[in-house]
């Protein structure tokens, strides 16, 4: 794909109305070659939309909405005093890891109504963060399996929340019945460079896993 191409072909001309392409801080540096596509799963309320936005370069895209009474008994509305709005569709943003390779980053709905969204982000995509919240561990369960169902390589990153119980690595390991060789970082999500560690965890891994196939 020709990525600097295509975003020039943004800015065109309708008629007499001129349509505006990307800003000159979101245009793709000259020196980009290649990009992956990185998915950021987990449940509701994990921290993917916050993520996306802390260390994307560019101005994110989200598709929040306002969180109902419809709602009610059908979502999970753990933090609903606090939370108001939930993402029904996706969350993009954009990062470069190095000069040459670009991620771009997608983040998934976390409400269990919206995961048949789930195969289409999926397909394509180099690897997967699944964000946890050890406050509900259970909400994870099923994100992994899906996951595995569909061979995409993860990490876990554990969003530490301030009210949330911490977990020797082992345990947390033990709890989501993972395999030895898959990481586990803590993060918090809020800050940029953070949300990148969390990032370049999952290239070092998807990196080894390209040298050592098993």
């Amino acid at each position: 794909m020709d990525y600097k191409n295509s975003e020039a072909a943004a800015d065109a001309t309708l008629g007499s109305v001129h349509i505006p392409g990307p800003r000159a801080e979101d245009r793709m540096p000259d020196t980009v070659t290649s990009a992956a596509k990185i998915v950021i799963v987990g449940g509701f309320g994990v921290g993917k939309t916050t993520m996306v936005g802390s260390v994307s370069e560019i101005r994110p895209l989200t598709t929040e909405e306002t969180m109902t009474q419809a709602g009610i008994g059908v979502d999970d509305d753990y933090g609903s005093d606090t939370k108001t709005a939930t993402t029904v569709a996706m969350d993009f943003g954009r990062i470069r890891i190095t000069d040459e390779l670009v991620l771009y980053l997608f983040g998934t709905p976390g409400q269990e109504r919206f995961w048949f969204l789930w195969n289409g982000l999926f397909e394509g995509a180099l690897g997967a963060v699944v964000l946890i919240d050890t406050r509900r561990l259970e909400v994870s369960f099923e994100v992994i399996g899906r996951l595995e169902e569909r061979g995409v390589p993860f990490i876990i990153a554990n969003n530490t929340f301030p009210d949330g119980p911490r977990y020797p690595t082992d345990e947390l390991r033990g709890a989501l019945d993972l395999d030895p060789h898959v990481p586990i970082i803590e993060c918090d999500v809020r800050r940029r460079a953070s949300s990148r560690d969390v990032l370049l965890t999952l290239m070092r891994y998807l990196h080894e896993m390209a040298l050592h196939p098993a």
